[in-house]
């Protein structure tokens, strides 16, 4: 299959003016400028349109996508929590089934075509993963906070179901919740496998001070639902992640809202990815996030979704491209080339596929998309960040998936 566009955008190299695409079976085997092309035959010439690589979702929750417009902005981020909590009550296996295919959906029309997404009915996802196209890095929630209960037998049940189950396209990940909701015993026994780890890390104010002082509304719910405390009062949640071992060379943080210097550092000496997701950020009117002082050290900056239960707007979708708008309204001096990798090739690193998705080269998997462009080559990064709504079209491992009404 030989595809010919206006601009061709790998992302790995600079934008190309009529540029091609030649993918043969899942794969790409080539890519560059038109006028380079030895065989023509069979061309397909898809226009005046931007062609780049389905974007990659560093952190979603799929199964609240349902939930859009439920919460409103909460006064706190234990209010949030006990929300939620309240909503996932009444959501069965056939609500939780309805609403994760809903965002893997929504997350293919937007032109996200890898995602990371954090799993809690794992008895579900063998049919779930088998009724979508995405590429997914499933990670496996753990929530285990009494201290009666086996935190060890927790983490080797997920991890002797992991290895008998795998994705059609991806592979399986731990995700210890955070670490307000989970036991030092749980931290150490999933650091002690070998796979790949994303945990919610300094998203709250609340949590902050759950940690570093011993008190506060976060304190007080957990202490009431048994949790023990003398963990707390003396450190950062990231200090305490790194004490017992999850702090480690790969795992993904998310979120990240509360960052003091020494915290970055930490990430940054222990090759820990992190995961902004701006819209949700902005719901809960957070401090601002420290994007600059993240990438001065080093630490690989990707931009995800998060769940639309952290969302203003009752119709909002899932979205990198809305995530991509936001984070530029916060950050206007910031690069575009350097914006467009934390949803390409940054978040294929940190899911552990770099050199498979997140960009157009040879060898990568055929995942792309188009968004429509007339314009000349130099507003063409322009063109991808200010797009809005869905991908005009978008490929999935060698298969359109989504098409224009023209096609």
């Amino acid at each position: 299959m030989l595809l010919r566009a206006r601009i061709v955008v790998p992302i790995s190299q600079p934008p190309i003016a009529d540029g091609f695409v030649r993918v043969d079976g899942n794969c790409i085997i080539e890519v560059g400028a038109w006028a380079d092309v030895k065989n023509k035959s069979e061309a397909v010439d898809l226009g005046e349109v931007i062609l780049l690589p389905g974007l990659v979702n560093a952190h979603c929750h799929l199964d609240y996508t349902d939930f859009v417009g439920a919460i409103p902005a909460p006064r706190s981020f234990t209010d949030w929590i006990n929300a939620i909590v309240d909503l996932k009550e009444n959501v069965d296996a056939a609500a939780h089934r309805e609403s994760w295919l809903h965002g893997a959906a929504q997350c293919l029309r937007h032109g996200t075509t890898t995602l990371g997404n954090i799993e809690t009915r794992p008895d579900l996802l063998p049919e779930l993963w088998d009724a979508t196209p995405l590429r997914l890095v499933s990670f496996l929630e753990l929530i285990v906070i009494r201290a009666n209960s086996d935190a060890a037998q927790a983490v080797a049940d997920a991890v002797d179901w992991i290895a008998s189950h795998k994705p059609p396209r991806g592979h399986v990940g731990l995700s210890p919740h955070a670490p307000y909701t989970t036991k030092p015993d749980l931290l150490e026994a999933c650091a002690a496998t070998d796979l790949l780890m994303a945990m919610h890390l300094a998203e709250s104010a609340e949590e902050d001070e759950m940690f570093r002082q011993g008190t506060g509304a976060l304190y007080e719910r957990l202490a009431g639902a048994g949790r023990e405390m003398d963990d707390c009062g003396s450190s950062s949640p990231v200090t305490h992640a790194k004490r017992h071992g999850v702090l480690r060379d790969g795992t993904i943080g998310i979120h990240g809202n509360y960052l003091d210097d020494d915290d970055i550092r930490l990430l940054a000496e222990n090759q820990v990815n992190l995961v902004h997701c701006p819209r949700s950020h902005d719901y809960f009117g957070h401090a601002p996030f420290r994007a600059e002082a993240l990438r001065a050290a080093g630490v690989n900056l990707c931009l995800g979704t998060d769940s639309l239960a952290t969302m203003r707007a009752g119709d909002a979708e899932l979205s990198l491209f809305d995530e991509l708008r936001s984070h530029r309204e916060a950050f206007p001096d910031l690069d575009l080339e350097t914006l467009l990798r934390c949803v390409t090739l940054n978040p294929a690193r940190a899911l552990g596929m770099a050199g498979q998705v997140g960009e157009l080269a040879m060898d990568v998997f055929a995942d792309l998309m188009t968004v429509p462009f007339d314009g000349p080559i130099e507003f063409a990064l322009e063109a991808i960040v200010n797009h809005t709504g869905p991908a005009q079209r978008v490929m999935l491992n060698g298969k359109w998936e989504v098409s224009c009404k023209n096609d």
